[in-house]
């Protein structure tokens, strides 16, 4: 069985539907995947076993110029690429107008999405050859593992979703695997980041215990910041500027990790890291941190300057064995 995957982003909700396609190799001997993902996330699904090609899309850049020549050019050349397979399943994950009517109607093969009272955008469902009752009070990777067993005929396991990427990562972790941590500081939005006085006092925490702390970053400001919070420590190591997949090698090769509210938190997830990831005015709800050993706190009043460098040592203790060092 061929089965094509419309998932574009972000990066948490396309880790989050890794788990429903281990679900579906080991309920479906032979079955192997196809992926639809904006261009910036196309790395994550090579990363699954049951993952054969990747179809990169780039509605986001191309928006911003959809009559240009170029644009259009590119446009020709995916569609042309995605409608090359004849698909026994086509799956929206996505459950969005725009993807289903600029992808998913546009491949070949029956398609299955969310029905109307399930779908983030209910009119998304008037696209699909066949609708699914999916129950929202309930995890976003536990709805796409619902979603996929209703789609494809098997019962939905009871135990808890498997990302399968770890082993991915394991050669290619770093040598000093479990001797360091990683603090991933940034964010998207200001009322998101946690106080870099508060960042520091909690590195000074980790140089009294011992630990080393990397620090990755992507844009300059990001940088910046990154160079001010290790200014004056010698356990702490400002990364250079990192592909996702290098990122994600220096992840799995942690001892643990805390977080901000970000796209790379759900990776740490997925590679089965301890994680402590701090949400100050965002809800964690269903779409928090999923995986083992993941734990999370909310600053009172969703501040997040009310989350403690104490108390997030003493998550770390929980989660990392810190307290038998």
């Amino acid at each position: 069985m061929r089965v094509l995957i419309v998932k574009t982003s972000s990066m948490g909700d396309v880790l989050h539907t890794l788990p429903a396609l281990t679900d579906a190799m080991n309920a479906i001997p032979g079955i192997r995947f196809d992926w639809v993902v904006e261009e910036g996330f196309a790395q994550i699904p090579g990363w699954h076993p049951a993952v054969d090609k990747i179809l990169p899309v780039a509605i986001r850049r191309w928006r911003k110029n959809w009559f240009s020549s170029a644009v259009k050019a590119e446009r020709v050349a995916f569609y042309q690429a995605l409608r090359a397979e004849d698909y026994d399943l086509i799956i929206d994950a996505q459950g969005l107008i725009k993807s289903a009517a600029l992808v998913t109607r546009k491949a070949r093969g029956t398609i299955h999405g969310m029905d109307w009272s399930s779908a983030r955008e209910p009119l998304a469902s008037l696209f699909y050859n066949r609708r699914h009752s999916i129950a929202k009070q309930q995890h976003a990777v536990e709805r796409t593992r619902e979603l996929f067993a209703k789609s494809m005929g098997y019962q939905k396991p009871v135990q808890q979703g498997d990302y399968a990427i770890a082993q991915h990562f394991l050669t290619a972790a770093p040598t000093d695997m479990g001797e360091y941590m990683i603090f991933l500081h940034a964010t998207t939005r200001d009322e998101k980041h946690w106080p870099e006085s508060h960042w520091r006092d909690l590195i000074q925490l980790m140089h009294k215990a011992g630990l080393r702390i990397k620090l990755p970053w992507g844009a300059n400001h990001e940088h910046e910041r990154a160079t001010r919070l290790a200014e004056g420590f010698d356990n702490v190591e400002v990364l250079p500027r990192l592909t996702l997949e290098q990122v994600a090698k220096q992840l799995a090769g942690a001892r643990a990790v805390v977080s901000v509210d970000t796209g790379l938190s759900h990776l740490t997830a997925a590679l089965d890291r301890p994680n402590v990831t701090l949400y100050g005015p965002t809800d964690p709800g269903l779409i928090g941190g999923y995986g083992k050993n993941q734990h999370e706190i909310r600053g009172e009043g969703k501040s997040m300057a009310n989350i403690t460098p104490v108390e997030v040592f003493a998550a770390l203790q929980k989660i990392s064995h810190l307290a038998n060092e």
